[in-house]
């Protein structure tokens, strides 16, 4: 019996299969998620880390930040102060953030494991592409919520999955790393569980308010 590891409802179904892996789909707040004896063990999570090459004077990889960027920054007061968890080995976003007023913070697991970043209280936290790679997705969700001021904003970046037909192509899972894949309904459960304001911009960027 395979438990969620989002919302820990029991009885996920199969949902898919390739070469490589299974993934399974929770009843409940509909995540679809690799089985946990089928992930990468840190070491080898790592390495596939390690081949990336995020660059904060690479044109093309601002603009795709500016995805998530451009519209949470229009929602923000001015001197809000946040904290990019998951930044890579290339901070970009919070160089960009700081650009427009915004200073920010880091933290990543293996990059900017800076524990003292995560005892603050933030007016904002971004994640872009961070979170389809949570081995605990639950227990970091509710780190982030815990990280955010009344008020403040999650945003995240992560493509969504659509239906089963799509996945069944879909080069998103054939990355290793990606082990939790959500969509717009995972999101609408998440957000109505933790009382967010939740609103979807485009097809992979995701803003939650924090009210209380």
């Amino acid at each position: 019996m395979q438990t969620c590891p989002l919302c820990a409802a029991e009885n996920a179904s199969h949902y898919h299969s390739d070469k490589k892996r299974d993934y399974l789909q929770c009843p409940r707040c509909q995540l679809v998620f690799v089985p946990a004896e089928q992930r990468l063990d840190a070491r080898a999570e790592k390495a596939v880390y390690d081949l990336h090459n995020n660059d904060p004077s690479d044109a093309g990889y601002r603009r795709f930040l500016s995805r998530l960027a451009s519209p949470l920054s229009e929602r923000l007061p001015q001197g809000s102060m946040g904290l990019d968890f998951g930044c890579g080995p290339g901070p970009t976003l919070s160089v960009m953030f700081e650009e427009k007023g915004f200073p920010m913070s880091l933290y990543d697991l293996y990059y900017y494991p800076e524990s003292k970043a995560l005892e603050s209280k933030y007016d904002f936290v971004t994640a872009t592409e961070v979170i389809e790679h949570l081995y605990q997705p639950n227990k970091i969700w509710q780190q982030w919520l815990a990280l955010i001021k009344p008020g403040g904003y999650l945003g995240l970046m992560t493509k969504m999955v659509i239906d089963v037909d799509a996945f069944s192509t879909w080069h998103y899972k054939s990355d290793q790393t990606h082990v939790v894949f959500f969509s717009r309904a995972t999101f609408l459960f998440l957000a109505k569980r933790d009382g967010l304001e939740i609103e979807f911009i485009g097809n992979d960027v995701i803003l939650l308010r924090k009210l209380t």
